[in-house]
Parts: C-alpha cells; sequence; structure tokens
C-alpha cells in the first residue's frame, strides 16, 4: 500500500498552523489575564463527548464536557439527595459551577460540518459523574440547559455519549472568572413578614431615558425576605434569574439587552426589601 506524500505534506502544514494558531491564542489569553486581574487562563483536560442536535434545524451538536481543577467543586450532594432533588419543584436551587467555551465549527466522521461547545466543570466532580449514570445525566442536562441559556439555544434532550471520543476538535484554553459578582450588599436593617411563594414585582429601568442606553435597572420587590443571604442571583448576558429561599420567590426574565455580566452590581435594601440590580448595557440583544 502507497501514501500520497502531498496528502502527509498537507497534514504536516494543518499541524504547523494549528500550532501557531494555539501560540497565538495563549499569546492573547495571557494578555487578556493580564488586563483583567479577576481571571486566570485554564486548558482543560477533555471529559466526554456528548452529541445531541439543534432544535428545530437537526443540525448535529456536540458537547465536549472537560474537567479542571481551577473550576470550583460544587456542594456535597450524595445519591439520594440527587433524587430528591430531581423531584424538587425548583431542582434549579442546587447550582454547578461551569466555564461554558464559545461554539466553533468542526467536522464529524461522516467529513459533514457541525457545532461543538466546551464546558468545563471540576474534575473531582467529573469523576464522581463518571461512576453513576444518575450523576452523568443530570450533569450533561445542566450542561445543556446552559448552553440554552447562554447561546438562546434549543437542545434535543435525545443525547447520546460517545464511547470512543472523549473530545471532538482541539482543546483550546478557556478564560475563567476567579471572582463572582456581582455581590449583594446589605445596607439597611430588616423589617420584614413572611408571605407566601410567588413571583415579585419588579420594575425594569434604562438610564439614560432617552438615547442610546448605558445601564440597564432592575428593581424588585421581596417582601419577607430576611436578608441577602436568602437570596440567589444569576445575571446571565441577557437574562435575570432570582431565587429567595426558602421558596418565597422565584423570579426569571430575559431582557432585550446584552448586558456586561462582570461589572453588574446588586444592592438588597433591607429597610424597602427592594433589590436593586444595575447591569451595565453592552448593546440591544439581536
Amino acid at each position: 500500500m502507497t501514501t500520497d506524500s502531498s496528502l502527509l505534506n498537507s497534514e504536516l502544514e494543518l499541524q504547523q498552523q494549528e500550532e501557531l494558531y494555539q501560540q497565538l491564542l495563549l499569546q492573547a489569553m495571557g494578555k487578556i489575564q493580564t488586563e483583567n486581574p479577576d481571571s486566570k487562563v485554564i486548558r482543560p483536560q477533555p471529559g466526554m463527548c456528548v452529541k445531541t442536535l439543534s432544535e428545530p434545524s437537526k443540525q448535529k451538536v456536540f458537547v465536549n464536557i472537560c474537567q479542571s481543577n481551577s473550576v470550583p467543586l460544587p456542594p456535597d450532594l450524595s445519591r439520594e439527595e440527587l433524587v430528591e432533588l430531581l423531584q424538587s419543584e425548583d431542582p434549579s436551587g442546587y447550582r454547578i459551577p461551569m466555564s461554558l467555551g464559545e461554539p466553533h465549527t468542526e467536522v464529524d466522521n461522516s467529513s459533514q460540518g457541525c457545532t461543538a461547545y466546551d464546558v468545563v466543570i471540576n474534575q473531582e466532580f467529573f469523576q464522581k459523574c463518571q461512576k453513576d449514570p444518575l450523576f452523568q445525566q443530570f450533569v450533561i442536562l445542566v450542561c445543556l440547559e446552559g448552553l440554552e441559556n447562554k447561546y438562546n439555544l434549543e437542545l434535543s434532550r435525545d443525547w447520546k455519549v460517545l464511547k470512543n471520543r472523549k473530545f471532538l476538535g482541539s482543546v483550546i484554553e478557556q478564560n475563567i472568572r476567579t471572582k463572582s459578582r456581582p455581590v449583594i450588599q446589605e445596607l439597611q436593617p430588616p423589617d420584614s413578614t413572611a408571605v407566601s411563594a410567588k413571583r415579585p414585582e419588579f420594575t425594569l429601568l434604562v438610564e439614560p431615558s432617552a438615547g442610546d442606553p448605558e445601564y440597564l435597572i432592575a428593581e424588585i420587590k421581596l417582601p419577607g425576605v430576611p436578608s441577602s443571604r436568602s437570596l440567589v442571583l444569576d445575571v446571565g448576558q441577557d437574562r435575570l434569574v432570582l431565587t429567595a429561599r426558602p421558596s418565597l420567590f422565584h423570579l426569571d426574565i430575559f431582557y432585550p439587552f446584552l448586558i456586561d455580566q462582570e461589572n453588574s452590581v446588586a444592592q438588597f435594601n433591607k429597610s424597602t426589601e427592594i433589590l436593586t440590580v444595575t447591569m451595565p448595557v453592552v448593546c440591544a440583544s439581536i
């Protein structure tokens, strides 16, 4: 059997281009890390590759679930607690820290174009999920939901874990946050009474009111909430999710802007029982 030398040369050139690309990427990510001390660059390890489809286009999507000790370990959770969590009314109350990478175009085994996403979770938690099918299904579901929320996708729940492939494409460094924002600051002493669970009243304000918006301000009324310790706030690029425990309030809203998550600030006024979230606007949502 003979080998076409032109193919070998082509593969060598591609390998050299890939190495050069990785060097340039490392330099660029290093610059980002210097400019932003609240983040750092990590190179995750391959874990498992999940194949699914985007809806309604039925295009192939691959999710590379990677592992790194640089990503925080989620709270300890037993199998029994996981079963109770999945049967509860609000399973989203348990958060898995993860880094969601940008989409990249790849080619599958059939030489067809497809889209791949890299999701990085804690290495110890990943190993735990590998030992228990229930935990594995749970973490895959959370990863899919995270990608859907961040990139406005709809992914099929009929997924398949590839047996002989841990990663599709090339492992790319990710820039992850080392500080969690926004931090909820308490302003005044409490004056509250207990209320039943419901969707809180809220208003969205744009500043300035005329011209290009610079800030989106959410004011959320939370009567009966004793302190900011009862609140779990997640500010996304175009979505805000707030939970007041134990099951007092739950708010999940989208807004027509893309906002700067890193520089968003939240303050809970214990006297007025109002949570104010100030979010710098990057641009209007597409």
